[in-house]
Order: structure tokens, then sequence, then C-alpha cells
């Protein structure tokens, strides 16, 4: 799985760390992605979004079922 965000596209940022001694290390920045379910073209379907796009509302969750018994006929 890529550490994409399927609706903005954010991915991984790599740069240096920098240390008091200024020595320079290569490192990797993740987002910050949550696996969900969202309606997609009209289906429901898991993806993987960054929690930007979840607090901006880019994402359409699904509508929850209640399951009621069925009523009792007399």
């Amino acid at each position: 799985m890529a550490r994409v965000c399927e609706f903005c596209q954010k991915r991984p940022v790599t740069g240096n760390k920098v240390s008091h001694s200024n020595i320079k290390t290569r490192t990797r920045w993740l987002p910050n992605l949550k696996k969900m379910k969202a309606v997609v073209a009209g289906t429901t379907q898991t993806v993987s979004v960054c929690t930007r796009c979840i607090r901006t509302g880019k994402i359409v969750r699904p509508v929850k079922r209640t399951y009621k018994p069925a009523a009792k006929t007399a």
C-alpha cells in the first residue's frame, strides 16, 4: 500500500534532520493517514485518507444502517 492520501494526493516528504553539531541525516516525514469507509462514485469503499481531508469534509461517510426487528402482526 502506498502512503498516499486518495483525495488530495499528499505523500511522504524527505529532507534532512540537522543535529546540534550540524550533521545532516536524511529523514522521511509521513502523512497522517487513516483508513475509513467513504462513499466513492455511489459505492462504499475503504480508503486511505489524511486527517486534513477528514476535518475539512472532503470525505462523505456512508449512512449507518440500523436494523429494526420486524413488527409482529396479530
